[in-house]
């Protein structure tokens, strides 16, 4: 009877949001309340804003609609996105917990092989606590889980591994797949479960997914821009992919890690491919561009916060990316808004100078 009223704090309680973006009602919440009702939740409302959300009783929640944003942001709410899930990082800004987890509303539990709920937030937490080894890749994966270790020929040097910022899971059933991709296998169904955690190579990019992430906010939240999509854009489905290509230059040049892998999730439905190639369309052609841009990209030693090398990025962004199209220049503005907008919520804890000067009295 004792163990069962004393049970075990849920980790990371006091020191992790979860931050939801949705159009909808949150009945999904009633699946993952086991996980979750321990945690705090900020919920980011998009679309309407005069339309109610309904969200489950027994959780502990905060809710912003636009009009919310554009009150507390003024001005500088033009860099938050509006009908685009890429408005989730309106909900990073605003946190004050030192990890987020942001899952999508259509992403309910998953069962391992053996038939039991993952639980996603759990083994994300479990990623970000340990290191990450980006300097030289370890054959057996995760060396820091249970059962693995240093394969034979890893340097002793490199074994203590570095600070890990970025957790990436992935999704059973519903693949994360383009456009063309859809429309090629409408039947597909990801069905493999893969039991395993990678640290992504310094100087390897990847695609990084939106729908089932975590990271370590303290060590990379303003790096975490999900950019300009959705209404009046130009483009769309690429807000989490610019976040991640963004993070991953600038967690290299600082010497942080990143991870994919576990957890799952079950991502429950397919979006529309023909719309989806709507909001794609541009991103399929600028990617070719993108991805050597980012390839290249060099950080000058003195970017020594995220900040600083974010500045940087959105000064390199406009140069060479400016040329491809003008969105890009309205994306590189808005890059320093969103520096801006966050500094002036998150004031640097002693009054030190921000990347954008001294701190403002």
């Amino acid at each position: 009877m004792a163990s069962a009223s004393h049970a075990p704090t849920p980790l990371l309680k006091d020191e992790l949001d979860i931050v939801i973006p949705t159009i909808r009602n949150l009945d999904f919440l009633e699946m993952w309340r086991p996980f979750f009702q321990p945690y705090h939740l900020i919920i980011v409302q998009d679309g309407d804003p005069s339309k109610t959300i309904r969200v489950p009783e027994g959780f502990d929640y905060e809710l912003y609609n636009r009009n919310d944003i554009n009150r507390m942001l003024g001005p500088k709410a033009s860099c938050i996105s509006f009908k685009d899930s890429a408005c989730r990082c309106f909900g990073y800004m605003v946190s004050k917990k030192k990890y987020i987890y942001t899952i999508d509303d259509d992403c309910f539990v998953a069962k391992d092989p053996s038939g039991k709920d993952i639980n996603a937030l759990e083994q994300h937490i479990k990623n970000l606590l340990s290191p990450s080894t980006p300097f030289f890749f370890n054959t057996l994966y995760d060396p820091y889980r249970v059962g693995a270790d240093f394969v034979r020929g890893y340097p002793f040097s490199l074994r203590e591994g570095v600070p890990t910022a970025v957790s990436h899971g992935l999704w059973l059933n519903i693949p994360d797949y383009d456009a063309p991709t859809q429309l090629v296998k409408p039947l597909e169904r990801n069905t493999r479960y893969v039991d395993a955690i990678l640290t992504i190579p310094k100087g390897t990019l990847f695609p990084m997914c939106g729908m089932n992430l975590a990271f370590d906010r303290e060590l990379i939240g303003p790096a975490m821009y999900f950019g300009l999509m959705g209404d009046g854009q130009p483009i769309g489905r690429y807000d989490d992919m610019w976040a991640g290509w963004c993070t991953k230059v600038i967690t290299d040049h600082l010497g942080l890690g990143v991870k994919t892998g576990l957890p799952y999730i079950w991502h429950s439905k397919a979006s529309n491919p023909f719309v989806n190639l709507k909001k794609e369309y541009n991103g399929i052609f600028w990617q070719e561009e993108l991805i050597p841009f980012f390839q290249s990209v060099s950080l000058p030693k003195d970017a020594t916060t995220v900040q600083k090398c974010y500045l940087e990025l959105a000064k390199q962004v406009r140069a060479k990316l400016g040329k491809v199209d003008g969105y890009f220049n309205k994306l590189a503005d808005s890059m320093v808004t969103w520096i801006e907008a966050w500094d002036e919520l998150n004031p640097p804890k002693g009054g030190a100078p921000t990347a954008n000067g001294p701190p403002k009295k």
